[in-house]
């Protein structure tokens, strides 16, 4: 009968050698989880919220909400490995007296950076310059005052104002972002103005096509001001 009997010794150090092997493997993983862990939150980046205060170019007059101005630099951002949301802030036919007016409830207090596109509608009123000029005054004063980043798009007056008008409302924009010290975008319809390719049949607002020529001219001010904050 005693050759049927096992070798307890070897059995027990089968036992041992097993035991001892798992607490080698839990020990890894103890090391190795939080490593893991950390890695995975520090790849998350926070999502941006951008906000435009704008006018019908950035409520997207004509179009639907998807082909507009806002929905479409998300998209475009996104695609380049941006986190951010982005937020319209436009009306249509405002001025920026109406921006102005607004300001407070149009940007809320989880915004991080603003881009500022207003003034189209006050060339087209024939309104003063130096009013256009105040009033962005205040509208980027009080931005950075919260401790905003602000992005101004300018605008340039339409030719049957004649060149005195034009040449006075057209400096507006720039004399505004150099004294607040923000960038500009000089003609937030750069490459889209008069092309009747991309815009609608009143030829002042952009059609879809005229959106995503904007959005990517745009995208590298917008990209460096997000960057800023």
């Amino acid at each position: 009968m005693s050759e049927h009997i096992p070798n307890l010794n070897i059995f027990n150090g089968t036992v041992r050698r097993r035991a001892a092997n798992a607490l080698v493997l839990w020990a890894l993983l103890l090391l190795i989880l939080p490593v893991v862990s950390v890695s995975t939150a520090s790849a998350s980046e926070p999502v941006q919220r951008l906000v435009i205060l704008g006018d019908s170019l950035t409520a997207g007059y004509g179009l639907s909400e998807k082909e507009a101005f806002p929905a479409r630099l998300e998209a475009h951002l996104k695609a380049l490995g941006h986190a951010v949301e982005v937020e319209g802030a436009g009306v249509s036919g405002d001025t920026t007296a109406g921006g102005l007016a607004r300001l407070d409830w149009s940007i809320g207090a989880d915004a991080d950076a603003v881009i500022v596109e207003l003034g189209g509608n006050d060339a087209l009123r024939g309104l003063s310059p130096a009013l256009t000029e105040e009033n962005l005054r205040q509208i980027v004063e009080r931005l950075r005052a919260r401790g905003l980043p602000v992005l101004l798009a300018g605008m340039w007056a339409p030719p049957n104002m004649g060149r005195d008008y034009a040449d006075a409302f057209n400096a507006v924009f720039a004399s505004v972002a150099a004294e607040y010290e923000v960038p500009l975008y000089p003609f937030f319809l750069e490459g889209v103005a008069a092309d009747p390719r991309l815009n609608q049949a009143d030829m002042i607002h952009p059609n879809a096509a005229g959106v995503e020529i904007i959005v990517e001219r745009i995208a590298p001010y917008v990209i460096a001001l997000l960057q800023s904050g």
